[in-house]
């Protein structure tokens, strides 16, 4: 079984008991941590593809260690005008191994706030000129000067 998913801003095709680098998470060397924006699984032939995201699949993972890649060389020239600057990069990266691949896992919810929270990313979809209109049609006043958090935030009142 294998997966197409998301680990910070990149995406990696994943197994289970694979090493992956990828650029630097948050957490300790040891910590169990597992990704929930799935966006291909596949079995053989049994292929699942999301839209954007598989719901409620899970790839979980542990982090093995931190370190530094490789060292890049960035060099610039400009002929005859004695321009050269040389310098140097090492990117941070962090060891994680897969250790499982689940569909059915669950996605991490928030029980407090869910239904503030939905009616926010439902808001947030929208654009700011379908915003303005929303609100105009609400009867809100001083809309047209509004930002879009501002919007969000006069609409859900």
């Amino acid at each position: 079984m294998y997966a197409i998913v998301e680990i910070a801003g990149q995406q990696f095709k994943v197994a289970k008991d694979q090493k992956v680098f990828v650029h630097r998470l948050a957490g300790e060397e040891g910590d169990e941590i597992s990704f929930d924006k799935v966006l291909l699984a596949g079995n053989g032939d049994d292929i699942t593809v999301g839209a954007p995201a598989i719901e409620g699949a899970l790839v979980g993972a542990k982090i093995t260690r931190h370190l530094k890649g490789d060292k890049v060389i960035v060099f610039k020239k400009k002929r005859r005008k004695g321009y050269r600057v040389k310098n140097g990069h090492r990117q941070a990266l962090t060891e994680i191994v897969i250790n499982d691949i689940s569909l059915k896992g669950g996605k991490k919810t928030e029980a407090k706030a869910e239904s503030k929270s939905k009616e926010d990313k439902d808001l947030s979809s929208y654009t700011v000129a379908e915003l303005k209109e929303m609100a105009k049609e609400k009867g809100l006043e001083g809309y047209s000067s509004l930002k879009k958090a501002e919007l969000i935030e006069a609409l859900s009142k």
